[in-house]
């Protein structure tokens, strides 16, 4: 007979086989086909027999224990997933907060340390899983989740990106694209092609034409120092992993949309096959942005991505930017400012879309301080929260322990080259760049 833990281990599996079915569908933008409909009626049903089976237990479970410990009537109830002494809490409320987890991580990584049985180790390869500098304790998904939640949804970039999470077994994800680099007669949507014709005139075929991008996840390892006065206090040390390690990797995994290589890391936007350059003026002055170069990046976005896209600017550019103004006759107005002028707040859009300053940006006058882009265009995958462990060794003269998370993701643009528009000679893009001007 199986245990709840196996029954909801066995539960999550086939939710994750549904889930990885729905994701292909999505990514493919079509329906499930006759099989995977069977396929997918198959693990509801056993899904729905083995939540049966799983109350069943639960239930005889507690009144199994009602019984055989029964109630002090002289003591108060006490919640057994908010009382930090209950060593027996269920999995779903295991520690009473993350600081209390981060402690026992810590208290069990000291020599002779105590190892809570509430933690989970994890095996290192050719290592033993019961030595916690060999190995490590597994953060529990819930805090993974939520260290990363805040990542993915109150940042600038990352909640614009088009990003699936990957579950089970999975180590990667094939996305179908349409291969389109052409909007001439013949080309779109890589080969498709519509004509008026006369009555009874032979018909001619034509069909899309498909590229794959593949994504394979790659690893993200970020460290993280905690005194230890700051071991000490539970609450205290919570803010500072959390808070740390948000905004490390908010900070790394823009960095790759940007600016990745695509070998070991996601491939970013300036090194992709897709990104749109747009020359300098000629006679413009060197690290300079003028009215033209923003007027002739928006000309090159293509129109269906202009509603999302978004410019990122290095903070170095904003000088520029708030002192460009447009010729009108033998004066100009200003393009960029707000009525109120410098003494109110600088009118944070051009074009009417949101200008955000990133650190990952370059530089004014180097090729990509400024850029406008679509980023529901750039594919990503994860593995879900982050998965960490502990060592006091690092910085054991500094009184510190060393908190380590390992973070798995991948990603690219959608389209693979520029795309030539129906009439007219400039490519257009998702993601478009001025050039250096030095």
């Amino acid at each position: 007979m199986r245990t709840i833990k196996q029954l909801k281990e066995d539960i999550e599996i086939l939710v994750g086989k549904l889930g990885d079915m729905r994701a292909l569908c999505i990514s493919e933008n079509r329906d499930p086909s006759k099989e995977e409909r069977a396929i997918a009626n198959q693990y509801l049903q056993e899904i729905a027999e083995l939540e049966e089976v799983l109350e069943l237990e639960e239930r005889a479970q507690a009144t199994i224990n009602r019984v055989q410990k029964p109630a002090d009537p002289d003591k108060p109830p006490v919640d057994p997933d908010t009382d930090p002494n209950n060593q027996n809490r269920t999995q779903k409320s295991e520690w009473a907060s993350r600081g209390e987890f981060f402690q026992a991580v810590m208290r069990a990584g000291k020599p002779g340390g105590q190892v809570d049985p509430r933690l989970s180790t994890r095996a290192a390869t050719g290592l033993s899983e019961s030595i916690p500098s060999d190995g490590g304790f597994l953060v529990e998904p819930a805090m993974a989740d939520e260290i990363l939640s805040t990542v993915w949804t109150s940042g600038e970039i990352l909640p614009r990106v088009n990003k699936v999470t990957l579950t089970g077994n999975k180590t990667g994800m094939k996305f179908n694209g349409i291969d389109e680099t052409s909007r001439a007669d013949g080309s779109r949507a890589g080969g498709i092609l519509a004509y008026w014709a006369a009555e009874a005139a032979e018909k001619t075929a034509s069909k899309p034409k498909f590229r794959q991008i593949q994504l394979d996840l790659n690893k993200l390892i970020g460290l993280c120092y905690a005194t230890d006065e700051l071991l000490g206090d539970a609450a205290a040390l919570a803010q500072v992993i959390e808070k740390g390690f948000q905004a490390e990797f908010d900070f790394k995994i823009v960095d790759a949309i940007i600016n990745g290589v695509g070998a070991g890391m996601p491939l970013g936007i300036l090194n992709s096959g897709c990104i749109v350059s747009v020359s300098k003026e000629s006679g413009q002055d060197a690290d300079t942005i003028i009215y033209e170069n923003i007027n002739n990046m928006w000309s090159r976005m293509l129109a269906s991505s202009r509603k999302n896209a978004v410019w990122v600017i290095n903070q170095d550019c904003e000088p520029q930017l708030n002192s460009m103004s447009l010729a009108v006759g033998i004066g100009g107005v200003p393009v960029y400012m707000p009525p109120g002028g410098l003494n109110d707040s600088p009118y944070s859009k051009l074009m009417g879309r949101p200008v955000i300053p990133i650190e990952q940006c370059a530089t004014v006058g180097d090729t990509g301080d400024i850029m406008l882009c679509d980023f529901s265009k750039y594919r990503a995958i994860d593995k879900g929260g982050p998965k960490g462990d502990v060592s006091i060794h690092v910085r054991f003269v500094y009184d510190e322990s060393v908190f380590r998370f390992v973070y798995r993701f991948d990603g690219q643009p959608e389209l693979g080259s520029e795309i030539t528009p129906y009439k007219g000679t400039n490519t257009l893009s998702h993601f478009v760049k001025l050039d250096e001007r030095a």
